[in-house]
């Protein structure tokens, strides 16, 4: 018999169902070959500038062409740095009322919150702005831009702790395995260059903190949908993406013809597998190899004026830190990259609420306020959306003994949280929703996690019911079967 034919006859069922996957591979495929003249075009040959996106995409014309998230992880206490309660000074050091816990589920740490001490806050607060917002003396330049921000003072979520918190913000369910926000909007609305991913990521991490958060890769993962929509990660070093470098004595000739004979064999896998991924790899090829020419202009930061340094904080020349990364995340949207997600750990304040909480401000305050300022500068800020925000909140009582001051701290907190945006179609000097008289829980105007991922795709156009993906027989989307949007806040 032919061998070919025998082939066919002893197909497993695993790869009659990945050559049924055909879909996605031949058009990211298709895609790619239409961008860059096929697979033997040379070094200089006229790329595309976009990456497009799906077809139907946006729904509706969008206010918001980009994201910046700066995600705080390890929870910000909302009770010490936006969300005003003097009856949290006036009942200081006594036990919480009845009434205010319900039965709610803590974190083990807590366990039953039944006659925990109640905590005022560590510094005091006053109302910035026309606006009159309320923030803490934590975040003076925050404080100062007060008139640029929307508070969202009554947010929720269902987990009670850091990594399902994260997940369930970030991706809309508590186990991994789902696209991250930015792997939705890279699959949906593409790049704006071809030189850069849709989607970037950097971490940092204050000095000195004991905040023992860690980066899971499922943070910026791509889940079910294709990898090449994962978040690319920059690391904050003189090497900022792993393994794009062509090692000494090969030139950007050799290293074209070799990814072309690369490129050849892959295609000839697909052809014959039908695997998406196999396109994937094509594509992630031909990405590292734009950004080897990309990458080295985006990271020097020469030219930036002093002034503009300025605005950042004295730390901004020296990568890895988070002012570094927030000035890469204005250099990256400016070439054209859909969503940043600038991550930085250390609020994870269960007995250090009266020291660290003080470096954890001092590094993000002004870094959080110069991005905001530099973008408006450069007119970038009416079509740029930026986040701040963490998983949950910080609890109203104390974590810890009251005698010592020195280990005061406040555990995780579901029930209510604040997260503000700023730019991007949103209000400005709006504070959104309120809690009960102790920040304990929300009592007017709810914002769910859902309801902020279906506002954030609603600013870039996406009707987030619309924006799906099949796997595994169901149609998933970001806000899995909930979200609504939050009308009141948009501009």
């Amino acid at each position: 018999m032919n061998p070919l034919f025998e082939n066919r006859l002893n197909l497993t069922r695993r790869e009659f169902f990945g050559r049924g996957a055909l879909g996605i591979g031949t058009a990211a495929l298709a895609s790619l070959l239409s961008k860059t003249g096929g697979l033997g075009s040379e070094v200089s040959a006229p790329r595309s500038p976009v990456i497009p996106g799906l077809p139907d995409l946006p729904h509706f014309a969008p206010k918001a062409r980009r994201v910046i998230y700066l995600f705080q992880n390890g929870a910000p206490t909302h009770v010490d740095l936006f969300d005003y309660k003097s009856r949290l000074q006036q009942l200081h050091g006594k036990p919480i009322p009845d009434g205010y816990i319900g039965g709610k589920r803590f974190s083990t740490m807590t366990g039953k919150a039944d006659g925990k001490l109640i905590l005022s806050p560590v510094e005091a607060f006053k109302q910035h702005g026309q606006s009159g917002a309320w923030v803490s003396a934590f975040l003076p330049h925050i404080a100062s831009v007060a008139d640029e921000l929307c508070f969202l003072k009554s947010m929720h979520t269902d987990a009670v702790n850091h990594a399902p918190g994260i997940s369930l913000i970030l991706s809309g369910g508590q186990i991994p395995g789902r696209p991250s926000m930015g792997a939705w909007l890279a699959y949906g609305l593409g790049c704006d260059t071809s030189d850069l991913p849709a989607f970037a990521v950097m971490t940092s991490v204050s000095k000195g903190t004991s905040c023992g958060q860690i980066f899971y890769d499922f943070y910026w993962g791509s889940g079910f949908l294709p990898s090449r929509f994962q978040g690319v990660k920059f690391r904050g070093s003189t090497d900022p993406v792993l393994y794009i470098k062509s090692p000494e004595g090969m030139g950007r000739p050799m290293r074209r013809e070799m990814l072309d004979d690369i490129a050849a064999l892959n295609e000839i896998k697909l052809r014959e597998y039908l695997d998406p991924e196999i396109a994937t790899r094509i594509a992630q090829y031909e990405m590292a190899f734009r950004m080897q020419a990309s990458v080295p202009e985006l990271t020097d930061i020469s030219r930036e004026k002093d002034d503009v340094l300025g605005l950042y904080g004295p730390s901004v020349r020296e990568p890895g830190t988070y002012a570094y990364n927030c000035l890469m995340a204005r250099r990256l949207v400016e070439r054209g990259v859909r969503f940043v997600q600038v991550m930085h750990a250390g609020w994870d304040q269960h007995n250090s609420i009266t020291t660290e909480l003080y470096t954890q401000c001092k590094d993000t305050d002004q870094p959080s306020a110069g991005l905001i300022l530099d973008l408006k500068q450069r007119g970038l800020l009416d079509d740029t959306l930026v986040i701040w925000g963490g998983e949950f909140g910080r609890t109203p009582f104390i974590q810890g003994n009251l005698d010592d001051r020195k280990r005061w701290g406040r555990d995780h907190h579901p029930y209510a949280f604040t997260v503000f945006m700023a730019g991007g179609g949103v209000r400005k000097g709006m504070s959104y929703g309120e809690t009960d008289d102790l920040a304990m829980n929300v009592v007017k105007d709810p914002v769910h996690v859902h309801d902020l991922q279906a506002t954030v795709l609603k600013l870039l156009g996406i009707d987030h019911e619309r924006l799906t993906y099949k796997f595994q027989g169901r149609h998933f989307r970001l806000t899995d079967v909930h979200g609504e949007i939050v009308s009141r806040i948009l501009a």
